[in-house]
């Protein structure tokens, strides 16, 4: 598996000619390879071909080898992607499952990886199989701010600036690709869970943090954006992770009594912003991210553009 060229978040959109943005897919990162058989994995190379059958048939229509970076998504009635609907995905599907790619690193055995984007793309649009459950990433070219505006106007998570002559750095987070958020979002790590209050079942909320300097930093409580259903997932999830002693270093004050557990699952929440101490001010649960490996979670700070 090639690891994936990484975004940097940066604070506002802009206007710039040799770019091209696109939309911002709210899913799961996905690298699929072709021929003679399909593979696909996430980010921390978790195979996801049988979660995702779907995809990976109709990735065997295509008779060339290839290496394909994406996006799997569930899109909703109205055609917009839904990462809540994604993480429920296997337990209770709704909505089209769809692999969005927009990039390709390799083709019939050549490394691709150096040529300019546009290149790239321009063999990614010849080569995608067409079926349902693919689709190619469009572009808007130079015209970030308009892009922006329209995505945030359908409530969509936010979209991607590229320098058009930008080769495929794997692994590296660089300024040659950008991301430009409609709303705050932050994946964390879960590090415990608090006792449930009244008519509450099973936990109240979750204890969360991310990694920062080598330790993992608390960053509060994480209640909302659970359904009776949620709760119950999420106490099973933790129940086998329980651990006698906190993950954090420094003491942590909890609204409730807490159950510690072994820090290893991720999930993304949406946030208003940051209190003074470098809390998240009323976060809310958006889903689980089995795509990602803990150790790799830290604070998300946009940078100037």
């Amino acid at each position: 598996m090639m690891k994936p060229m990484l975004a940097t978040l940066v604070d506002e959109p802009f206007d710039r000619a040799g770019w091209i943005f696109e939309i911002k897919w709210d899913g799961y990162r996905i690298q699929a390879e072709t021929g003679p058989k399909v593979v696909l994995r996430s980010r921390n190379g978790k195979d996801y071909t049988a979660r995702y059958a779907p995809i990976a048939r109709a990735l065997a229509k295509l008779r060339r080898r290839a290496v394909f970076d994406g996006e799997a998504v569930i899109l909703d009635e109205r055609g917009r992607p839904s990462f809540q609907r994604l993480a429920d995905y296997g337990h209770a599907p709704e909505g089209r499952l769809v692999y969005v790619v927009f990039d390709i690193l390799s083709l019939d055995g050549k490394d691709v990886r150096k040529l300019p984007l546009l290149e790239r793309k321009r063999l990614l649009k010849d080569v995608l199989p067409s079926a349902p459950a693919i689709r190619y990433s469009h572009h808007v070219v130079a015209r970030g701010k308009a892009f922006f505006r329209a995505a945030k106007k359908q409530g969509l998570e936010g979209i991607m600036a590229k320098d058009t002559e930008s080769p495929y750095r794997s692994g590296i987070r660089g300024r040659e690709w950008l991301k430009i958020k409609t709303h705050q979002r932050q994946e964390v790590v879960v590090a415990g869970f608090t006792e449930p209050r009244r008519s509450r079942g099973w936990i109240g909320a979750l204890v969360v943090g991310v990694h920062e300097r080598g330790k993992l930093t608390y960053l509060g409580h994480v209640g909302g954006g659970f359904d009776h259903a949620g709760l119950k997932a999420a106490y099973d999830k933790l129940k086998p992770l329980v651990r006698a002693t906190s993950p954090f270093k420094e003491e942590i004050a909890t609204n409730a009594p807490v159950h510690w557990v072994r820090p290893v699952l991720v999930c993304e929440v949406a946030f208003a912003g940051w209190t003074g101490e470098g809390h998240l001010r009323q976060p809310i649960f958006m889903g689980w991210r089995t795509d990602k490996p803990a150790k790799d979670v830290v604070r998300e700070r946009a940078r100037r553009v």
